[in-house]
Parts: C-alpha cells; sequence; structure tokens
C-alpha cells in the first residue's frame, strides 16, 4: 500500500479578508480531525489560503483504512436462553449485529460467559471517503452568513467555480457545492492564466507561483513584512506593522507588489491619530514613523498586480488619500472652535441606554465615582472628577462622529487645545485602556480613577437592568471591562475594595436600576473573570480555586493570595498539609453543634495535642503583623512549620474521643488549624 500526497482545492471569488485565515484553519482542523478518526495516516497538513482559493495539501496519505477486528459484547449465556431457546433480548442483540445467536462466539472470564460478536472490517479506500471529510470541512466553518449563488441550493461564504481533488497522480471524481471535481485551477486574475491544469497533487505551490500566485499564506505574510520593513528603513522611518492589518492585507492579494507614496506635511498638522486612521482603516496603508514615533509623510501599500507603470498606481493611491486626510484637517480645525466643555450639554442628547439615561448623566455619575475613587488611592479627586465629566465630550465631536475609532484620543487633543491639565487630557484617552488583552493600562493616578469609573459605571448599569452577557453574546463589553478592572487594580497595587466601589456606584443611579442583587451580582461576575485572567498567566486552576472560594473583595489582596498560595503549592510541606486540611474540613463538616472557639489547654491530654495546640496558639500570636499586612507569602511560609505537628496529631490522637470535652477540645484544634490556613485560602482545594 502506497501513501499518496492529498491536494484539495475550492477556487472561488474573492473571499472575505479579515476571515480568510480563520476559515482557513477551520478548513485544515476539520480535515485532519476526519482523518485521524477514521485511521488514515498522513504525515502532514498543510494549508493554503488566497483571496481566491482554499486548499490543502495532506502528505503521505494512506490510500485505505486498515482492516480492524470489532468486538460487541452480549448478554450474559445464563440470562440469554430459557430452557435452552435464546431469549427476545438475545435474540434482538443479535439481529442487531447481522447474525443469529447460534452464530455468536463466547466470550470466557473469571466472571463468567458472555455471547461475542467478533467480526474482520475491511478498511475502506481513503479515495470513497474524502469527499464526505469535505463537505463535512465545509459544514463546520466558522461563516457568519452564506450566500447563494446561480439557481443553486448551495450555500458557502463566497461562490466557488472550481474544486479540484488530486491523490497523488489520480482526480477524486465528485461533486462539491454543485460543482464537479477537475484538474483545474485558476491563476492570478489578471497576470496569470485562465486555467492551469494539474497532472499531480505535487504541482500545485509552483504552478501557482509561475502563474503569480503565492498559495502559501504564511509565505506571503513574511514576505510582505520583510518588504515593508526594509522599504520603511530606506525612508529613514519604522513602519507601524499593525498586525491585523499585515493579516487582511496578506488576505486581500496573491502576489504582493510594495509601492511607497506620499502626502502632502501640512497634513501633519493634524493628529496624527485621525491621519493614521483613515489610512490603515480606510486604505489598507502602512504609515512610516521617524526614530522619536513622528509620522512622516509617508505611507507604504501593497499592491496584487506589477504595475507597468507603478509611478501611475503611487499617484492614484495619493489622490483617493488626499481627500480622507482633507476631510480631518478641516474637522480638526473645526472641532477646535468649540470647547470640549462647552459640549457637554448636548451629550443630554444622546441616550447611553435607554433605562439608564443620557451621556451627560453617565458623564455626571462617572466625574463623581472618578472623584471618589481618587480620594482612595490618593489622587487628585478635582482633576478626576474634572476628567470624567469631560470623559465623552470628544462623541460630539465632528472628527470622533467621522472617525469612530478616535474618540478618547481625540479628546486628550482637543483638551490639550483648551489648556486642560495635562492629566486630565492624558485621562481623557486612558479611559478606554486597556482595549483588549495585552494591551497597555493608564499611566497615571487620574486615569486609573476615570478608568475605573468608566468601567464599573458600566458594568453596575447593565446588571442593574439585568441584561447581563448571554453566551457569547456581550453588547456592552462587559468581560473587557471586568478584566480591565482587574488589571488596573492589581497591576498598579491600588488597596481598592470592590464592593464598596460597586455600592457608591449603584448609588449614583438613584432609582434607575430594577435588580434589587446588583451589588452582589457585579460582585459575582468580576470574581469569575478573575479565573481566566490567572490562567492566562498559566497558574493552575486548583490555585485560583483556593483563593476564589475566600472571595476577597480587593483585587490586589485576592492577586497577593494567588501569588502566595502559588509558591506553597510547591513546597515540600504542601501535599501533606493540603490532605491534612482536607481531613480537617470533612471532619469538622459532619460536627453537629458549636466547635468552641478558644482551646482549653487544662484539657489537653496527649503530648502531640499539646505540641500542636502550643503552635497554633502561639502562631495566632505571631503572624497577627503579618495579617494586618497581607504578606500571605510569609504566613504560608510560617504554616508549613506546622507540617510534622499535624502528621504526629493524626499518628497519634483520637479525635473523635469518647469524652465529649476531651472531644470538643480536639475539634476546637482543628477548627483553629483550618482558621489559620482559611486566612489566606483554602488549600484544602488543592490537587497536589
Amino acid at each position: 500500500m502506497t501513501d499518496k500526497n492529498l491536494l484539495i482545492e475550492l477556487g472561488t471569488e474573492e473571499l472575505p479578508p479579515k476571515a480568510l485565515k480563520k476559515l482557513a484553519e477551520a478548513f485544515a482542523n476539520s480535515f485532519e480531525n476526519d482523518l485521524k478518526g477514521n485511521s488514515i495516516s498522513f504525515d502532514s497538513i498543510e494549508w493554503y489560503a488566497t483571496p481566491r482559493r482554499l486548499a490543502l495539501f495532506v502528505k503521505n496519505t494512506a490510500t485505505k483504512q486498515p482492516d480492524k477486528i470489532i468486538e460487541k459484547k452480549g448478554p450474559a449465556v445464563s440470562s440469554a436462553y430459557v430452557d435452552g431457546k435464546p431469549t427476545k433480548a438475545a435474540e434482538g442483540w443479535a439481529k442487531s449485529n447481522g447474525i443469529s445467536v447460534d452464530q455468536a462466539d463466547i466470550l470466557k472470564t473469571d466472571k463468567g460467559e458472555w455471547l461475542l460478536y467478533r467480526a474482520n472490517v475491511v478498511g475502506k479506500e481513503t479515495a470513497e471517503l474524502i469527499p464526505g471529510f469535505i463537505n463535512n470541512a465545509i459544514k463546520s466553518l466558522p461563516i457568519p452568513k452564506m450566500m447563494h449563488w446561480g439557481s443553486t441550493k448551495y450555500e458557502f461564504v463566497r461562490p466557488v467555480h472550481t474544486v479540484c481533488i488530486i491523490f497523488g497522480d489520480e482526480l477524486i471524481h465528485t461533486n462539491i457545492l454543485g460543482i464537479d471535481s477537475c484538474r483545474t485551477i485558476r491563476g492570478h486574475r489578471y497576470m496569470g492564466v485562465p486555467e492551469i491544469t494539474l497532472n499531480s497533487a505535487d504541482e500545485y505551490v509552483e504552478a501557482l507561483r509561475k502563474n503569480f500566485v503565492i498559495a502559501n499564506y504564511q509565505e506571503r505574510r513574511e514576505l510582505i513584512k520583510t518588504s515593508i520593513i526594509n522599504e520603511a528603513n530606506k525612508l529613514n522611518g519604522i513602519a507601524d506593522l499593525d498586525e491585523s492589518l499585515l493579516d487582511e492585507v496578506t488576505s486581500l492579494v496573491e502576489w504582493p507588489c510594495l509601492l511607497t507614496a506620499k502626502f502632502e506635511e501640512k497634513f501633519l498638522k493634524v493628529p496624527s491619530e485621525a491621519l493614521v486612521y483613515t489610512m490603515k482603516g480606510d486604505q489598507k496603508y502602512f504609515p512610516v514613523y521617524d526614530k522619536n514615533g513622528n509620522l512622516l509623510p509617508n505611507f507604504i501599500f501593497i499592491s496584487n498586480i506589477e504595475s507597468k507603470d507603478p509611478i501611475q498606481v503611487i499617484k492614484g493611491n495619493e489622490r483617493v488619500v488626499r481627500p480622507r486626510l482633507s476631510d480631518a484637517e478641516f474637522f480638526f480645525n473645526t472641532d477646535k472652535k468649540v470647547k470640549l466643555a462647552d459640549r457637554l450639554e448636548s451629550l443630554d442628547s444622546v441616550l447611553f441606554q435607554k433605562q439608564l439615561g443620557t451621556l451627560k448623566e453617565r458623564s455626571v455619575r462617572i466625574s463623581e465615582l472618578a472623584a471618589y475613587i481618587a480620594t482612595k488611592i490618593n489622587a487628585d479627586p478635582n482633576l478626576a472628577k474634572r476628567a470624567g465629566l469631560l470623559s465623552k465630550c470628544d462623541l460630539m465631536t465632528n472628527m470622533v462622529m467621522e472617525f469612530t475609532d478616535t474618540q478618547g484620543v481625540m479628546g486628550m487633543h482637543y483638551a490639550r487645545n483648551d489648556n486642560e491639565n495635562e492629566k486630565v487630557a492624558i485621562s481623557l484617552f486612558e479611559q478606554y485602556l486597556p482595549r483588549f488583552a495585552g494591551d497597555d493600562l493608564p499611566t497615571n493616578d487620574v486615569s486609573y480613577s476615570v478608568s475605573l469609573a468608566d468601567k464599573i459605571d458600566t458594568l453596575v448599569g447593565i446588571f442593574g437592568i439585568n441584561m447581563p452577557p448571554k453566551g457569547d453574546k456581550d453588547p456592552f463589553g462587559l468581560r473587557r471591562a471586568s478584566i480591565g478592572i482587574i488589571r488596573i487594580i492589581v497591576e498598579k497595587e491600588l488597596q481598592l475594595d470592590l464592593i464598596d466601589l460597586i455600592e457608591y456606584a449603584k448609588n449614583l443611579y438613584g432609582d434607575k436600576l430594577t435588580n434589587s442583587n446588583t451589588t452582589n451580582d457585579v460582585f459575582e461576575y468580576i470574581l469569575g473573570r478573575f479565573k481566566a485572567h490567572y490562567q492566562d498567566q498559566k497558574i493552575k486552576t486548583d490555585v485560583i480555586l483556593t483563593v476564589l472560594a475566600r472571595k476577597p473583595t480587593e483585587p490586589f489582596d485576592f492577586h497577593k493570595r494567588v501569588v502566595a498560595v502559588d509558591e506553597f503549592s510547591r513546597t515540600k510541606s504542601a501535599p501533606s498539609l493540603v490532605a491534612a486540611n482536607k481531613r480537617v474540613s470533612n471532619i469538622l463538616s459532619k460536627v453537629q453543634g458549636n466547635i468552641p472557639n478558644q482551646i482549653d489547654s487544662g484539657l489537653l491530654k496527649e503530648p502531640q495535642e499539646v505540641t500542636l495546640a502550643e503552635k497554633i496558639i502561639t502562631l495566632n500570636n505571631d503572624l497577627k503583623q503579618f495579617f494586618d499586612n497581607k504578606d500571605y507569602i510569609e504566613i504560608l511560609s510560617q504554616l508549613s512549620l506546622l507540617k510534622d505537628p499535624v502528621d504526629n496529631f493524626f499518628d497519634n490522637v483520637i479525635v473523635m474521643a469518647d469524652d465529649e470535652k476531651l472531644k470538643m477540645n480536639r475539634l476546637a484544634i482543628l477548627s483553629n488549624l483550618r482558621e489559620l490556613f482559611l486566612h489566606v485560602a483554602d488549600i484544602s482545594l488543592l490537587q497536589l
């Protein structure tokens, strides 16, 4: 049986660039799962993707499934017959396997005998199975909206024109999405030949390359990236290599051709963020900065055609971008004529959410909450209050209405133009940080206050009207807001209590909220985000759960506990103390009645309980300063010294003694021991 290389290509109309990579990866993953699930061996699977094709190349694919012996255990022989005749249950089992009861084998074990169906299943030819795998892969693609084309009943993300499936040098005849498979693929739309006929799967990549198509997505992306970096170096600059834009451009071209253009230097008087937004977002250009981070009057773009007259292509793109930059210049100059503070009243005409009021009302709430937070972290409450009032004013500017992604950053520029305090200006941009995983955090205490106020106000408001996220739908970005709150408080080491902040924010809403359980719902929701936050940092889930069980209301305190438990979990004494805590927890959970709070020294009898009780009493006193300072690493380090006393106690002392007073005193020892650990976390939940 000889292995063969397999090629599959769906030739389509231009696929959506922002989804191309995701579609190709999903196509490959589904096909690979079917190969493995059907025991078809292969060496590797590689996906290819261009604007007009999705393709897979499977190296050294087995041409046939292996034969296999299957066994199906039936009813016990003792219950399969009555008076020597098969029961209905036995006959039903045999019929389901295509045999009669007397044709069944007998499985003999130490525990008895059972009817057994045994058969040798001959493996199918891989070529027979491939069309089914392709259809399965197509059905599993993450396509939010399908298209119809022509008069067919078939649906796909874009119309399909060719289906090429070659196994080695053999064409697999089938029909996919209403298209008969063939050996034909298509080259570049403008520079390649209309049709290419493949004799074998191995010809695919080079046949396309000769026709101006680089099929390998990663190769195409790296070529674009390297050429942009080199071109920027020639300009004595640094290109803005936005990863998502790089992916999108890679998905827009089959034969990347780099060109560089210019725009008028007068536009550099406009804040660079607005210029960059239109260059990247609208035109898919790569801006260039000098060594000091200042925008240069150049941009790099990738064409899909090798033009005979590239100067005309460059001039065309310069003509296209100029009106957009002119718009930005006009909006900026016009907006500067009205101060941000004078736009506050206009926010009263825009709803934040119909039950929660207008953006002006939201700005006032953020202002009050930001000032309150500022007092808690020793920031200037007056600056925080001012920043909160101005936080949404730039939404009413021409620039932000036209270029929505510039919200915040334009507020910062306009605030500077109005001679607002620099911390206030910066906070208007940084209120939205962090915007995504790994994004920067706010940089000053006023920004911390405004950013936290913005996020907490949103959470309290949306939960307060019973509209929490459902499934993967989160229209108000509450998951992102919660992670942002955690990151700011933890990474900036702020001493803030979530319950306190949530209660304050809730009161600012007055009678707008209808959920009587708002405080707890918001707190529990944020608490639930801690797990994802620390899992991203490779902290073990059981470590996180030990702290979640205690529900600390201060995120930085939560963080310190997680760090301490994580460090403790790797110590030599941890397994023994974790086991002891589990045992203590089980014992105490079964006790009826009240356990004494204090250990009675007069009732200590066995030397091992004397030792443990003295250690616990001593630690209760010695650790007070560490509890006050929340030095959980030192606390667990000290508690680790209890390993031997605890082990000796359980080895030599009967807790549930017949003497009631003795028993209750020993339970008091265990209760005090448990409480010492619970001051930090419930380490009985550790899995060591």
